[in-house]
């Protein structure tokens, strides 16, 4: 993962409520354990016709969403089942963040360990967002802040350690992997080895 400390996109919009995870990214793309490609997956029923060409109406197939790192999504994105291919077909295509007045938990905590800024915002500031197609937007995860374009800024919840492990690019593993040197120490210093 990236190290991710301040990041300024513009907003794509997705102004879905109840977004589960089978329609970020629908079961029949499950067969692959890589994130490479799943990108292509993302809302794959909802961007492609049944002759799996772009729909161009849809968001995602816009010339703005391109090179967009925020997807901005109604409430109660993420929900439906545990499935990691869900983040890492958002993180695939580009997107650095999402932006929702609710993540589900189980999503919010795979995006976190991917590399996926959960950004949880109140009803006005989203009410905003959604007014404002392809506006642009700063997060910053040293405050924990979404920065508006007129500069007005809105906390979000994000716990330290996952605050930290977004910042230093990693997941609980490289976490732990850090503290090696730690570990190793006490293991030289302990009275009794097995």
């Amino acid at each position: 993962m990236e190290k991710l400390t301040r990041l300024e996109s513009r907003i794509t919009l997705l102004p879905a409520n109840d977004v589960d995870t089978d329609q970020i990214v629908p079961a029949r793309f499950l067969t692959t354990t890589t994130r490479a490609g799943l990108g292509k997956a993302l809302f794959a029923d909802w961007r492609y016709d049944a002759a799996g060409q772009p729909k161009p109406d849809f968001v995602l197939n816009q010339p703005e969403a391109a090179d967009s790192k925020v997807l901005v999504a109604g409430n109660n994105f993420g929900c439906g089942s545990s499935r990691e291919h869900a983040p890492w077909a958002l993180a695939d295509f580009g997107f650095r963040a999402v932006i929702s007045t609710a993540i589900a938990d189980i999503f919010r905590n795979n995006s976190i360990k991917n590399g996926l800024v959960p950004v949880v915002v109140d009803q006005a500031t989203h009410e905003w967002l959604m007014a404002n197609p392809w506006e642009t937007v700063t997060i910053d995860l040293e405050r924990c802040e979404l920065v508006l374009p007129d500069g007005s800024a809105t906390s979000f919840p994000l716990d330290g350690f996952s605050r930290y492990c977004l910042m230093e690019g990693i997941d609980q593993l490289g976490y732990l992997q850090q503290q090696s040197p730690a570990i190793d120490r006490y293991e030289e210093q302990r009275p009794w080895k097995p």
